[in-house]
């Protein structure tokens, strides 16, 4: 922008500069004979002419002419010599000169400024504000609505108000606080009691100034729900968001230094994917499957709400007493104990305008939670597993979802799961048996002693993916149908359920807009992972 400036100044001089010698050229004395005011004024004519070719001989020169109407004056102060292309862009206008960052920074920031404007408008067309939290701008929506399948379920506030009602009163894992917020109190009991444990070493002060609570980041969780579409009724799952909640950042802590734990101790009766059940099962069946063995899936009912929180944390002290630790990090025992009991007695969330204290169990979107529901339910299956592993057949579990394969006459099964359900008061155990079970994403039949396996869809499946015309990454289109094709030649056991599977997939990625060029490609990367260098077909599909 200063070269500009410059340039129009020195426009500006010439200009001047002609215009004065114009005028100059003018007779001063009227009275002057003509022949001497004609010689002066030819004399005059004749050099503003020589000097007016020598402008049009030199486009590049100062002169309006030479640089066209209206455009910039180009000054070349330094050595540099420049080509024809360079003045041609410098007489293009300041719009295509770089200025330097101070410029460029300010510009930025009035765009930016702009912009923001613009957004803060279009917000208040839309009565809507940016800054409240989800739970408030949801409560102002009149319906909610549900895809499932071809049909759409519509419900009204009230009806899941209703559902959230009736659920609180089941599992009595929540107290009404009124409408008095908690979180000032919550955020400096926080911090007392991490600075009594400083001041009582039971944590350093890296770990103390880690943990501590800042009164302006900190904000209460909420509370929503999540209709679980696929079961019958339509039942809630209640989530609590509490990002910047006064007990996260102990609770995120703790879950770090447990999780591993667990999953040491969880290592044979745990699953974290569909694929780790399938090779399970496959070696399980090569010697064990018979014509009446049983399949069963056992779901627990609210796992997360249903457990005590006094137990739940001894359930963290029966893992470390289990696997004979004596501290975690550079913390004892007692005061990891100490901390996972403060992280679960101080669970608080808004929900409909009025607060609420968790009394059972902990929040279910607390990092600490999973890992202590886990530790409980690994103490409590112990007998269950033995049982199985006695009797020769395979038990997994998955969070709350529990899958047996075991032979065994179905009375005398479902006896036993009735048996199970008497274990423990806080634990109930819905159970499904039978020749043929879903279990996460796959589907198991035994067919005459013969395992058959797929992929399994929920009937709330819908084919939407990723649309390919997003602005997303490419590698994470990849990614897509790779992982899908992948989990199908895995898990389908015979060439005509990986068809259909394969030409259901390729049909819902076409609707999606993914090139079928694109598809094809995908695929072939999964044939080179599973080393298959020829076509497949229905006679080489079981033995590649």
């Amino acid at each position: 922008m200063s070269l500009y400036v410059q340039s129009t100044n020195r426009e500006c001089e010439i200009l001047t500069d002609e215009i004065k010698h114009i005028i100059e050229g003018f007779p001063r004395n009227t009275e002057e004979n003509d022949e001497q005011v004609d010689a002066e004024s030819g004399t005059a004519r004749r050099g503003r002419n020589q000097r007016t070719r020598r402008r049009n001989n030199c486009p590049d020169s100062y002169s309006i002419v030479g640089r066209g109407f209206l455009a910039p004056t180009i000054i070349n102060e330094t050595k540099t010599k420049l080509s024809e292309e360079e003045y041609e862009l410098l007489k293009s206008g300041p719009r295509f000169i770089y200025n330097d960052p101070k410029t460029a920074s300010r510009r930025r920031a009035t765009e930016l400024a702009i912009l923001k404007r613009k957004i803060e408008l279009r917000f208040f067309e839309k009565k809507v504000s940016p800054g409240r939290s989800v739970e408030l701008f949801i409560a102002e929506l009149n319906v909610i609505l549900q895809k499932l399948h071809d049909t759409s379920i519509t419900s009204t506030r009230q009806h899941y108000q209703k559902k959230s009602n009736e659920y609180m009163e089941k599992t009595e894992a929540y107290q009404c606080l009124g409408v008095n917020d908690p979180l000032p109190n919550l955020i400096e009991r926080t911090n007392k009691y991490l600075l009594d444990l400083r001041l009582a070493h039971w944590i350093t002060q890296k770990q103390y100034e880690l943990l501590c609570v800042k009164p302006s980041e900190a904000k209460l969780a909420h509370l929503y729900y999540l209709p679980k579409t696929h079961k019958p009724g339509t039942p809630l799952r209640s989530i609590v968001s509490g990002l910047k909640h006064p007990t996260i950042k102990i609770s995120t802590y703790l879950d770090q230094l447990l999780r591993p734990l667990f999953d040491r101790i969880g290592l044979k009766t745990t699953t974290t994917s569909g694929f780790e059940v399938m090779k399970q099962v496959y070696e399980w069946s090569t010697t064990n499957l018979r014509k009446e063995t049983l399949l069963c899936t056992i779901d627990v009912v609210d796992l997360y709400t249903m457990i005590p929180q006094t137990e739940g944390v001894l359930a963290i002290k029966k893992m470390l007493d289990y696997l004979e630790l004596k501290q975690i990090g550079g913390l004892k025992i007692e005061t990891i104990i100490r901390l996972s009991r403060f992280v679960m007695k101080n669970n608080s969330f808004l929900y409909e305008g009025q607060y609420y204290h968790q009394i059972r169990e902990g929040a279910m979107g607390s990092p600490l939670t999973l890992t202590i529901a886990n530790c409980y339910m690994f103490f409590f299956e112990r007998n269950i597993v033995k049982q199985i592993t006695n009797a020769g057949g395979l038990y997994l579990r998955y969070i709350d979802d529990m899958f047996i394969i075991i032979n065994w006459p179905e009375r005398h099964l479902n006896k036993q799961i009735g048996q199970w359900n008497t274990l423990d008061s806080n634990i109930q155990l819905k159970a499904q048996a039978g020749q043929s079970i879903n279990f996460l994403d796959i589907y198991v039949e035994n067919i005459n002693a013969d395992l058959f396996t797929k992929v399994y869809h929920k009937p709330s499946y819908e084919p939407y993916y990723l649309p390919f015309n997003s602005v997303h990454p490419v590698h994470m289109k990849k990614n897509i149908p790779f992982a899908m094709f992948l989990r199908a030649i895995r898990y389908c056991s015979t060439f005509k359920a990986f068809l259909d599977e394969r030409e259901d997939l390729r049909m819902a990625l076409l609707l999606n807009k993914y090139p079928g060029k694109f598809i094809d490609n995908q695929f072939n990367r999964v044939l080179k992972k599973c080393n298959i260098t020829q076509s497949l077909t229905s006679n080489n599909y079981n033995t590649i």
